[in-house]
């Protein structure tokens, strides 16, 4: 298996909704006085919060919390305003911004809203090309851009970002996606596959220890061969997270909820269950064996997954 660089651990936290304004910066003070580095939010039209305007009370009610959609669906904005919006907020936030993008995968979103649910290929393509259109407006100097799905003439983007082009976060679960992101990003999310268009059977056998061995050879060699292996920052969303000494019960609760095999729990990156000394073990043999350095729970796991943070956090 390819090998990636190892860098030091940082920790998100993923959130999405709070049932106020006072809860949600609550949540935020405590994500980064527990030592988390990042808040994610993820881009869907289900009951969450706007990602913008959330992000941006995040990082209002804090002073070193770093920000980042987990991910941006490309197609439910023009990427020259999700460029505008995001450089205003890395302005607004002194440099705290991060861009996460993707391709767009829930079907229910685009059913809802009447947005056409293209191939794969094709919302792939205008992906792509949407991320020359945000690195175009956060450029100096005015920029053109003529392709398939999008065409720019003249444009000068502002303001441009503190960081010059913040940090970019591409979330993946396919080679076209991955070959990629390897390329062009600065962090890789490995996913599962959601072709489906949704998280099902078929997005669960995408996150088993094998499939992620072939998702991560997949950026490994990719990144070689464009020169990028140092340049890369391996990223996991962990879904199921639990910090308990009762590791088997855990496994086998989780296994009857979701339909999914234990020995597949027992051993995706995708689940982190155990105590914390044993959280922290996995964390370190993970980054050995995939180059994961930046994990990602939810909101609903900071307390208990704290020490684990305190133990690793930039080591």
């Amino acid at each position: 298996m390819s090998k990636l660089p190892q860098r030091p651990f940082r920790f998100g936290v993923q959130a999405s909704s709070a049932p106020s304004a006072q809860a949600w910066t609550e949540l935020a003070r405590k994500v980064e006085d527990t030592g988390f580095e990042v808040l994610t939010m993820p881009d869907h039209f289900t009951q969450q919060l706007a990602p913008v305007p959330a992000m941006m009370a995040v990082m209002d009610a804090t002073t070193t919390l770093r920000t980042c959609a987990l991910v941006y669906d490309n197609d439910y904005k023009h990427p020259a305003i999700l460029a505008k919006e995001m450089a205003t907020m890395d302005v607004l936030s002194d440099g705290r911004t991060e861009i996460g993008l993707g391709a767009g995968w829930m079907i229910s979103d685009y059913e809802q809203l009447g947005i056409p649910y293209d191939s794969p290929k094709v919302r792939i393509d205008r992906f792509v090309e949407g991320l020359k259109v945000i690195k175009g407006a956060m450029s100096d100097g005015p920029f053109s851009f003529s392709g398939e799905h999008y065409t720019v003439t003249n444009y000068e983007g502002f303001p441009k970002p503190i960081q010059k082009l913040p940090p970019i976060l591409i979330g993946g679960g396919g080679k076209r996606v991955l070959t990629f992101a390897a390329r062009e990003a600065d962090i890789i999310g490995i996913n599962g596959t959601l072709t489906a268009g949704v998280v099902g059977p078929d997005a669960l056998s995408s996150m088993t220890e094998d499939a992620v061995n072939e998702k991560v050879d997949i950026v490994a060699e990719a990144a070689a061969k464009a020169g990028r292996t140092n340049d890369i920052e391996m990223n996991i969303r962990t879904f199921f997270v639990k910090v308990t000494d009762d590791r088997e019960g855990t496994i086998a609760t989780i296994s009857s909820m979701f339909g999914a095999d234990k020995e597949m729990i027992e051993n995706s990156p995708f689940a982190l269950i155990g105590s914390v000394d044993y959280c922290i073990e996995q964390l370190i043999a993970r980054r050995e064996r995939w180059g994961f350095s930046y994990t990602i729970v939810g909101g609903e796991n900071v307390d208990e997954f704290a020490p684990v943070v305190a133990a690793l956090r930039g080591k």
